[in-house]
This record gives C-alpha cells, sequence and structure tokens, in this order.
C-alpha cells in the first residue's frame, strides 16, 4: 500500500463541501484501489488528497492517484472548477533523522 498524494488547485472565491472527504469517498470505485482517503486543506486554494493506494510499486501508486484525480474532477461536481497540479508518494526524510530528546 503506498500513500500517493494529489495536489488540487481550486480557483479564487470557489467554495469546497466542508464534507470533502465524504464527497470524494463516495466517488471512489472498487477498481480504483482506493483503501482511504485523507483530506488536507492548504490554503483557501489549496488542497491535497491523500489517496492510500494499493500497487505494486510507486510508479504504478502515483500513476493511479493521477488517474483517480482527473476521474474526480470529470465526476464530482464539488470539483469541477479545481485542476490536478501534480501527484506523487510524499518522502519524509526528517522522519528518520535523529531527534533530540532533550
Amino acid at each position: 500500500m503506498y500513500l500517493v498524494h494529489a495536489h488540487l488547485e481550486v480557483p479564487p472565491g470557489e467554495q469546497l463541501p466542508t464534507n470533502m472527504r465524504a464527497v470524494v469517498r463516495s466517488a471512489i470505485t472498487a477498481g480504483d484501489r482506493v483503501e482511504h482517503v485523507a483530506v488536507h486543506p492548504r490554503s483557501p486554494t489549496l488542497l491535497t488528497l491523500g489517496f492510500y493506494l494499493l500497487a505494486d510499486g510507486i510508479e504504478e501508486a502515483e500513476g493511479r492517484a493521477v488517474q483517480v484525480g482527473a476521474r474526480l474532477l470529470r465526476d464530482v461536481p464539488q470539483l469541477a472548477a479545481a485542476r490536478l497540479t501534480g501527484a506523487g508518494v510524499p518522502l519524509m526524510p526528517l522522519a528518520f533523522a535523529p531527534q533530540p530528546v532533550d
């Protein structure tokens, strides 16, 4: 399973529903192989969807996230004005760096 972030940009003034996770989750199909969806508003115009995908590798997972994201923009009326600006597996190099304890 891979976590892939799909980054969306929404035009200024466009209102996203407060239940965006439920809206997105209801549009996910079994063929998407998405196990979980997280929604991270980054600003009034930027939104990140975190897809936990079943895939055989990173490239497949990222490709599937792009396909799912593009389909969501076509099929979910609340996302019709948004555009997909990128998708990728987030890298967390600091998560493995030594942390001071004092």
